[in-house]
């Protein structure tokens, strides 16, 4: 099945390859040759040859019953994490934040219509959904979402919502246009969004976005906490002014990284 590309340039190779990197999810740790060919549309030579290749690269392991992703697949996440500087630039503001409400912290990104986690710390508590660093959610329910779509002007916003969701997942709350508007106009006026157990049972998020020095926003970060245990009162009266004043410090933080000069100096002859 040949796959579609922008011009001559495209590698359709490197894109199959990435395809059956993808094809693993949450459910479906280890598949065979025939699930991969079937998960991706390609043909079980093709399939068995990338699954190869990617064995020698060390990003696929095989198994008993067929394929394992390895540990190293990771480096390709954290190469993109570790590139922006947010990780290095957040972490202490996100520790700070997380010792002073007790609940887990999280940074993520708008990827189409979803909301992708960069960066997470945690504090160990039962929960509907289990987060980590490259969990991905529809962007719309989530506070994370919310606080990024609303930055999008009205064409963006329909362009992004569009596409759709590879979470996997149906949240619960699915507003019309003029509701989900509506939303987002509330959200710009008082520079925050609250997500109240929108996107599955007990979970609930404040968030903020993080702004680059020119004042885009370019991440949200957000206090989560699960519905049972930590009341709307507490979310916001306490939780709240501590995640606003974290949002601003990473913002400043991230905006002064941006001004200091880079120089190069050649590697010696």
């Amino acid at each position: 099945m040949p796959r579609e590309g922008t011009g001559p340039d495209f590698i359709e190779a490197l894109a199959r390859g990435l395809e059956v990197i993808a094809a693993f999810r949450p459910g479906r740790p280890e598949m065979t040759l025939a699930d991969v060919a079937a998960a991706t549309g390609l043909a079980r030579p093709t399939a068995r040859r990338i699954l190869i290749t990617l064995a020698e690269l060390g990003y696929v392991r095989s198994s008993e019953r067929g394929y394992l992703l390895t540990p190293r697949v990771l480096e390709l996440g954290v190469a993109y994490v570790r590139s922006t500087g947010l990780w290095d630039i957040a972490r202490p503001h996100l520790e700070r934040l997380v010792e002073r409400t007790n609940e887990s912290c999280s940074i993520g990104q708008l990827d189409g219509s979803d909301i992708v986690y960069v960066a997470r710390v945690a504090v160990p508590k039962i929960v509907t959904l289990a987060v980590q660093i490259g969990t991905r959610f529809p962007a719309l329910p989530t506070s994370l979402g919310k606080v990024q779509l609303a930055a999008l002007s009205p064409e963006e916003l329909d362009r992004v919502l569009a596409e759709p969701t590879r979470s996997g997942l149906t949240p619960r709350w699915r507003p019309d246009r003029a509701e989900r508007d509506a939303e987002l106009r509330q959200v710009r006026a008082r520079g925050w969004a609250l997500t109240d157990e929108q996107l599955a049972p007990g979970i609930r998020s404040v968030a903020a976005p993080l702004r680059d020095g020119d004042g885009r926003v370019i991440a949200g970060v957000n206090v989560n906490c699960h519905a049972a245990e930590t009341s709307l009162e507490t979310l916001l009266e306490h939780h709240l002014p501590l995640l606003l004043q974290a949002a601003g410090e990473i913002s400043a933080d991230f905006a002064r990284l941006a001004t200091v000069p880079h120089v190069t100096v050649p590697a010696p002859a």
